[in-house]
C-alpha cells in the first residue's frame, strides 16, 4: 500500500466537474481498478452462497452424505474467499477514499496559497470552510463507492441470470423489480441535495459570520455590539438546525424505502417461488435459494441508491472545488530577472531606497496599506525593483526577497520556536539560509521587545502554541509578528503599523532597537507614530495617496502642518 499523499498531486482537469472527477479516477486507476476487483469477487462470493445452500439442502433432502460433503467444502471456501476480498475491499475503499480527499486537500491548499490575496476577494470564509469540511469528504465519497457500485452491478445480473436458468418468471420477476425498485426512490434524491445545498449554504453563511465576530470581538465589546451579534449568530444557528431537520426528514424517507420497497420484492418472489414448490414446479433447495437471493439483493440495490446519491453529491462538490481551482490571481509574474536596488511606485511617488530605514506617514491608513500592496506585489501597480519592472519578475521570487508583514498575519499551531523561525521551511532563498541560531533568535526577541513574553512561557521558545495564537494578547501577538519577520531577514522588509498595539514605552524601544537591528538593510516602515518616525533616516509624507513631502521626521515637523498634524494627531 502505498503512502499518502502523493508528493505531487497533478495539474487537475477543471473544465467540468465531470472531468475533475474523471481525472482524479484516472490518477488512482491502478488502486482504483483492484478494489473495483475486490468488491465485484466479494459480492459475487455472496452471490453464489444461495445456490450452494440450496444444492446442500436438496443433498440433505435426497440423504446424499458425498454430495452434502461436497458443498459444505465449496460453502465454506466461499465463505473464507468472502471474508478475504471482504478485508482488501475495504482497505482499497479507504485507500481509495484518503487518495482522492488528500488530493483535493493538496490542490486547493496549494491553490490558496497561489491565489494569497485574492482568494478572500473572490470567496468568503465560510465557503472555504465548507469546501473544506464536507466538499473534499464526498469527492472521496465519489471514489470509495465505485468499488462496491460496480460490484453491486455484477452481482444483480449474476443472480438474475441464475434466476432465469432456474426459474423464467421468478428470473424476470428479479429482472424487472430490481429496475423498479431503484427508480422508485430516484424522486426523493433530488429533494434531498436540494435540502442538502440549502443546508449546506446555511452552514457557510454561519461560518462567515462566526469568523467575522471572532475577528472583531474586541470591537464588539468596546461598542456593546457583542450581545447583539450573538443573537443574530443563535438566529442563524437555529436556521442551519432547522435546514438539518429537514434533511433527516428525506433521509429516513430514503432509508425506510430502502426497506419497504426491497421487501415487498422478496415477499413476491417468496410468495410465487413457494407456490411453484407446492406444485412440485421447483425442490425445496430452490425455494431456499431464491428466498435467500431476494433477501441478498436488498444489499446490491441499496448500494446503487448510495452509488447514486455519493456520485450526486461528488459532481456538486467537484463543482465547488474547481470554482476554486480556476480563480486565477489578481497579480502574475514573468520570467524576468532583478539585481535589486531602488524600490519605487510610480503612482504614489514613494521611493525605497537601497540600506536605509525609510517611513511613510500617510494621512489615510488605508493608503498608507495600498502602497506596501502595491511594493509587495499584492495588488497590481507600477513600481520597479532596480531597473526592472517588478510586475516582471517571478511571484516566488518577489515573495522571497520583499516581505510585507501586517497586523493581518497570523501565528499558527506549533512550537513557538518554529513558528518564529520560517527558514528552512520552504524550498526558496529562506530554506538556503537554514535555520536561526541561539543568537538571531536572542536578537530578534530583543529588536521587538519580546522576551518577557517568552520568559512567561512554561517550555519558552518550546511552549506549544495554540491556535491563531490565542493564548496571546493583540501587543504580544504584535510583538511575536515582528520577531517573525526580522528573522526571516528578507532583503527588503515592508512593516505596516508594527506598533499599533504596543504601550508608549515598548513603542519607543522597539522603534529604537528596530532602526539598530535593520541598519544597512532596505526596510520601510508604514506608521505615524512619531518616537517610530524619529527614528527613521528619512520619512515620506502622502496624503491623498501621493507624495507631498520628504524629509527627516523633525524637517516636517517644521516645515509641513499637514504632517504635523496627522503625526500630532492636531495636538499642540
Amino acid at each position: 500500500m502505498r503512502s499518502l499523499p502523493e508528493a505531487d498531486p497533478g495539474v487537475p482537469d477543471i473544465r467540468s466537474p465531470l472531468r475533475f472527477l474523471w481525472w482524479n479516477a484516472r490518477r488512482q486507476a491502478p488502486s482504483l481498478l483492484g478494489g473495483i476487483g475486490f468488491a465485484t469477487l466479494w459480492w459475487l462470493m455472496q452471490a453464489l452462497m444461495p445456490t450452494v445452500l440450496g444444492k446442500g439442502i436438496e443433498a440433505v433432502t435426497a440423504k446424499d452424505t458425498g454430495a452434502l460433503l461436497t458443498w459444505a467444502s465449496i460453502l465454506l471456501v466461499l465463505g473464507l474467499m468472502q471474508a478475504f476480498t471482504g478485508v482488501m475491499r475495504h482497505r482499497m475503499a479507504v485507500y481509495n477514499w484518503l487518495a482522492a480527499a488528500y488530493r483535493t486537500v493538496q490542490l486547493t491548499t496549494r491553490q490558496a496559497a497561489r491565489l494569497g490575496a485574492t482568494l478572500p476577494k473572490r470567496l468568503s470564509t465560510g465557503e472555504v470552510v465548507s469546501v473544506g469540511n464536507s466538499d473534499i469528504a464526498h469527492i472521496g465519497g465519489s471514489m470509495d463507492i465505485l468499488l462496491r457500485g460496480v460490484g453491486s452491478i455484477v452481482a444483480i445480473v449474476t443472480v438474475t441470470v441464475i434466476l432465469i436458468s432456474t426459474s423464467l418468471p421468478l428470473g424476470l420477476l428479479v429482472l424487472f423489480g430490481v429496475p423498479l425498485m431503484a427508480v422508485a426512490v430516484g424522486p426523493l434524491l433530488k429533494p434531498l441535495h436540494k435540502r442538502q445545498a440549502r443546508q449546506r449554504e446555511l452552514a457557510g453563511d454561519l461560518s462567515t459570520r462566526a469568523a467575522d465576530i471572532v475577528a472583531g470581538l474586541r470591537v464588539l465589546r468596546g461598542i456593546g455590539g457583542e450581545q447583539v451579534f450573538a443573537d443574530r449568530y443563535r438566529t442563524e444557528s437555529q436556521r442551519v438546525r432547522e435546514a438539518g431537520v429537514r434533511v433527516a426528514g428525506v433521509e429516513s424517507v430514503l432509508e425506510g424505502a430502502q426497506i419497504v420497497l426491497p421487501g415487498v420484492l422478496i415477499a413476491i418472489v417468496t410468495g410465487i417461488g413457494a407456490s411453484f414448490a407446492v406444485a412440485g414446479e421447483i425442490p425445496t433447495g430452490q425455494l431456499v435459494a431464491f428466498y435467500l437471493y431476494a433477501v441478498f439483493l436488498i444489499g446490491p440495490m441499496r448500494t446503487l441508491t448510495e452509488a447514486a446519491d455519493k456520485l450526486t453529491k461528488g459532481h456538486v462538490a467537484a463543482g465547488r472545488v474547481i470554482r476554486i481551482l480556476s480563480i486565477e490571481p489578481e497579480v502574475t509574474g514573468g520570467t524576468g530577472t532583478s539585481g535589486g536596488g531602488v524600490l519605487r511606485d510610480s503612482y504614489s511617488g514613494v521611493t525605497v531606497q537601497p540600506g536605509v530605514l525609510t517611513a511613510v506617514a500617510a494621512a489615510s491608513p488605508d493608503d498608507a496599506g495600498a502602497i506596501a500592496d502595491r511594493l509587495g506585489r499584492y495588488t497590481a501597480g507600477d513600481v520597479t525593483f532596480g531597473a526592472a519592472d517588478l510586475s516582471t519578475l517571478p511571484i516566488s521570487e518577489v515573495r522571497s526577497r520583499i516581505l510585507v508583514a501586517d497586523n493581518g498575519a497570523r501565528l499558527f499551531t506549533g512550537r513557538l520556536r518554529d513558528e518564529l523561525d520560517v527558514r528552512g521551511e520552504s524550498t526558496d532563498e529562506l530554506a538556503a539560509r537554514g535555520k536561526a541560531t541561539d543568537e538571531e533568535m536572542r536578537q530578534a526577541l530583543h529588536a521587538a521587545c519580546a522576551e518577557d513574553i517568552v520568559e512567561a512561557l512554561p517550555d519558552g521558545l518550546d511552549t506549544q502554541v495554540a491556535e491563531s495564537g490565542r493564548e496571546f494578547s493583540g501587543g504580544q501577538q504584535q510583538r511575536l509578528r515582528l520577531v517573525r519577520a526580522l528573522l526571516a531577514d528578507p532583503e527588503v522588509l515592508i512593516l505596516v503599523e508594527p506598533t499599533s498595539a504596543v504601550d508608549a514605552h515598548s513603542e519607543a524601544r522597539i522603534a529604537e532597537r528596530l532602526a539598530k537591528s535593520r541598519a544597512g538593510k532596505t526596510t520601510l516602515i508604514c506608521t505615524t507614530s512619531p518616537l517610530v518616525l524619529d527614528h527613521a533616516d528619512h520619512v515620506i509624507y502622502v496624503e491623498d495617496g501621493r507624495v507631498l513631502a520628504e524629509g527627516t521626521h523633525r524637517q516636517l515637523l517644521d516645515n509641513s502642518p499637514e504632517y504635523a498634524a496627522t503625526v500630532t494627531r492636531g495636538e499642540d
